[in-house]
């Protein structure tokens, strides 16, 4: 594996280098976090896609969903392009960019609080950020691990080692400006790998058409129909990797950098059919197993239970030439890298900024901050290191619990904040605590391997509390909501409801 070594060592050296490039932009605790609010639409969605796709999907979900699901897995892929990407850019960029702006808050919590006037919202948003984002950044190390394991030959802690050192150096040098960069590029390797990974493994079964059409044959040989997904599996599936996007701190951040509104249809196209191409190629791969192996050959444990974190890995390492195994090895490392690298930004965004003492605007000088988000940038990382090397759980579980308690957390209080001038900050607060209390309760009732259910409705659940007590609790100080939505074109009589 002599040229996928050649490769890597070419990958992290530019890596490092942009991380020393962003380090000489980085002046302030705005250029850290959001790049100055300067960023173009392609450099803007591409970040968006590949904060999205990780080793998560091509290793966890892929191998899962393609083994359990088969052709139904594409639904995935489908709903992530349409509503994960390009919905999510049409109805949440321009306002959120808007009224952060207007606010002047540059996280998730601190949007929260100046929203709704809620003092200690900020700092119960960014509890939850820092400790249920622990988990998705593990699941990433822990995908991470499994590949370089399999590609490479690395014992698990040398290949986690590995990551954690060079996603620390770029990110904790550069901030934003550094991701940014660093993104754009792992996304053009994403993109390129992503084509020839599928056309390669088509070619092999006759085209992509006729490989689907062995898989479904391959999946009902494999996959006894007791076995086979109920439609409410697959639809919270869908639902939780597309909408539960809409309230994930890392993906809303990317709406606050964009340079300007104007932009922002643009940045919609671009992340859609980057999210179609990646999407696709990875759930068709894990689809692919059913015409790869059988019964007898898919991985398994000693006690004789499937791998899935392993289906995708030994399907690539067994099934595609040294350089293109090198060149899909460096496209999940640059999905895993950029996703790990917002994760953490994010992260430790929460103790920096949101739970710090209050900062001079985003454009105060040399801010002490920015040291505290590099420090808390690499502890960050050591404990998602921790987490991923004792391997809890399998992958797609780890996830499902993040996603579920953050998204279930923030998108009701954050959607209806952006459109609803009536919502209050009791509303607000509810809202918030119905998603944590209701994914951790499911979690646990429903089990592990129906934890994608348990996320969309920890998700779902906070959209019909927020109204409800907000209609029943005090509105919001005119002030603020002027405040809030100037610029938007919205008289007293809020968005879709009216202010009283």
């Amino acid at each position: 594996m002599q040229i996928g070594v050649v490769f890597l060592v070419i990958f992290l050296a530019l890596m490092t280098g942009i991380g020393i490039w962003g380090m000489r932009r980085t002046k302030t605790l705005g250029d850290f976090f959001l790049g100055g609010r300067s960023l173009g639409p392609w450099v803007s969605a591409v970040a968006y896609g590949t904060s999205y796709f990780s080793a998560v999907i091509f290793i966890g979900f892929a191998g899962t969903q393609g083994w359990l699901f088969g052709l139904n897995s594409l639904w995935i892929a489908l709903g992530n392009a349409v509503i994960g990407a390009g919905a999510a850019w049409l109805v949440l960029a321009r306002r959120t960019r808007r009224q952060t702006q207007n606010l002047d808050t540059m996280t998730m919590p601190e949007y929260l609080q100046e929203r709704y006037g809620a003092k200690h919202l900020k700092p119960l948003a960014a509890s939850v950020i820092f400790f249920f984002l622990l988990p998705y950044s593990a699941s990433v190390f822990k995908g991470l691990g499994h590949l370089f394991e399999k590609v490479f030959g690395l014992p698990y802690d040398i290949a986690l080692l590995i990551m954690i050192a060079f996603t620390g150096v770029y990110l904790i040098l550069g901030g934003y400006f550094a991701i940014a960069i660093t993104d754009f590029i792992q996304g053009i390797i994403m993109f390129i790998g992503a084509a020839v990974m599928i056309l390669v493994l088509s070619g092999q079964g006759g085209g992509y058409i006729e490989m689907l059409g062995k898989a479904a044959e391959g999946y009902a040989a494999h996959i006894p129909p007791a076995e086979q997904p109920t439609a409410l599996t697959v639809i919270s599936l869908v639902f939780m990797t597309s909408f539960g996007t809409w309230g994930l701190p890392q993906m809303t951040q990317k709406f606050y950098a964009i340079k300007n509104e104007q932009l922002i249809p643009k940045a919609a196209i671009v992340t859609t059919v980057f999210a179609l191409m990646i999407g696709f190629a990875a759930y068709s791969t894990g689809a692919f197993s059913h015409v790869f192996f059988d019964l007898a050959t898919v991985p398994r444990s000693e006690s004789g239970a499937v791998l899935y974190d392993l289906i995708v890995p030994t399907l690539l390492s067994n099934h595609l030439p040294e350089a293109l195994l090198a060149l899909i090895m460096l496209l999940v490392l640059s999905a895993s890298m950029s996703t790990l690298s917002s994760l953490v930004l994010v992260s430790s965004s929460a103790v920096a900024i949101d739970l710090a003492p209050a900062r001079q605007g985003t454009g105060a000088g040399k801010d002490r901050s920015v040291a505290l988000m590099r420090f808390l940038s690499l502890v960050f990382i050591i404990i998602s290191y921790f987490i991923s090397r004792f391997q809890i759980s399998i992958i797609v579980y780890l996830m499902s619990l993040s996603w579920g308690v953050v998204s279930g957390a923030f998108a009701a209080p954050y959607i209806y904040g952006l459109y609803w001038k009536r919502v209050s900050k009791a509303g607000a607060y509810a809202g918030l605590l119905t998603g944590v209390v209701t994914m951790i309760s499911l979690f646990f009732v429903l089990g592990a391997s129906r934890s994608p259910l348990a996320a969309s409705i920890a998700i779902i659940l906070p959209f019909l509390v927020v109204p409800l007590v907000s209609l029943c609790t005090k509105p919001p100080e005119e002030a603020l909501l002027e405040k809030a939505f100037a610029g938007l074109g919205q008289g007293k009589q809020g968005v879709f409801f009216s202010k009283t």
